[in-house]
C-alpha cells in the first residue's frame, strides 16, 4: 500500500499546512499532508491537494485517507470531481465519517459509491444550471428596468467634469487654489484625504489648478 492521509486544518487553529512520514498502528507507511482550509480554492488548487494528484499520476500513492469527503473539494460538484478523478487514478479514498471506499480492493470501483457519485454530481449540475438561469433572467429583468448598466451594473466613471463640479469637490478644489494644504483643503471641504490628492492631480493635468496666493499684509511708503 502506498498510502497518503489528507487533513484540512482550520486557519483559527495553531497547526500549520504541512506534510510528514508517519505510520500506522499495523506499521504502513504513509504520507500526511495538511492543508489550511480555504473557501476560495478548489481541491486542484491547494498546495498539497494538487501534490497528491501529481503523486497519483505518478503513481507514487493509491490509497487516500481522509476524515470526511467534505475535506476533498471547495462545492459539491468540486468534492465529487476530485472524488472521480482519484477513481480514474487508481486511488482508493478511505472516508472514515462517510466509512466508504472509492475502489474495491481488485482496483475496481464500488459500484455503489460510483453510483452515488454520478448521482449527486447530476444534481450539483443541475442546480449550477438553474442558478446562472437565473442569475441571466435577472440581469435581463434588471436591464429593461434601466437598473443594471452595460458596464455590468457597476457604477459608471465620471468624466472629468463630472466629478470635479461635485459640490464638495469644488469646494477642494477652490481651497487648493487658495493655497491650502491637502490635508486642510480635505478638511475644509469635507472629504478624505486620498479623494484630495485625486482632485489636486485631476486639476493640475486639466489645467485647472493655478494657485492664489493671497498677498500678506501691504505696507505704504
Amino acid at each position: 500500500m502506498k498510502a497518503a492521509k489528507y487533513i484540512v486544518s482550520d486557519p483559527e487553529k495553531s497547526v500549520k499546512s504541512k506534510q510528514t512520514i508517519k505510520h500506522t498502528s499495523e506499521g504502513i507507511r504513509y504520507l500526511e499532508a495538511i492543508d489550511l482550509y480555504n473557501p476560495d480554492i478548489t481541491f486542484s488548487q491547494r498546495e498539497f491537494g494538487s501534490y497528491l494528484i501529481k503523486l497519483a499520476k505518478l503513481n507514487e500513492i493509491d490509497t487516500l485517507f481522509v476524515n470526511s469527503i467534505g475535506d476533498l473539494g471547495l462545492t459539491g460538484i468540486d468534492i465529487l470531481e476530485t472524488i472521480e478523478n482519484f477513481s480514474k487514478l487508481g486511488v482508493n479514498i478511505k472516508a472514515k465519517k462517510e466509512n466508504i471506499e472509492t475502489l474495491n480492493e481488485d482496483g475496481s470501483k464500488n459500484k455503489l459509491v460510483n453510483l452515488i457519485v454520478s448521482f449527486m454530481k447530476s444534481i450539483y449540475e443541475q442546480e449550477s444550471k438553474r442558478k446562472k438561469l437565473k442569475q441571466i433572467k435577472g440581469v435581463n429583468l434588471a436591464k429593461l428596468r434601466g437598473i443594471y448598466r452595460s458596464n455590468g451594473g457597476n457604477k459608471p466613471k465620471l468624466t472629468y467634469e463630472q466629478f470635479i463640479n461635485k459640490d464638495k469637490n469644488q469646494k477642494c478644489l477652490k481651497e487648493l487654489k487658495n493655497g491650502e494644504s491637502i490635508r486642510r483643503a480635505a478638511k475644509l471641504a469635507g472629504i478624505s484625504l486620498g479623494t484630495c490628492v485625486k482632485i489636486k492631480k485631476l486639476a493640475e493635468i486639466n489645467g485647472d489648478l493655478n494657485y492664489h496666493i493671497n498677498p500678506g499684509p501691504q505696507t505704504s511708503e
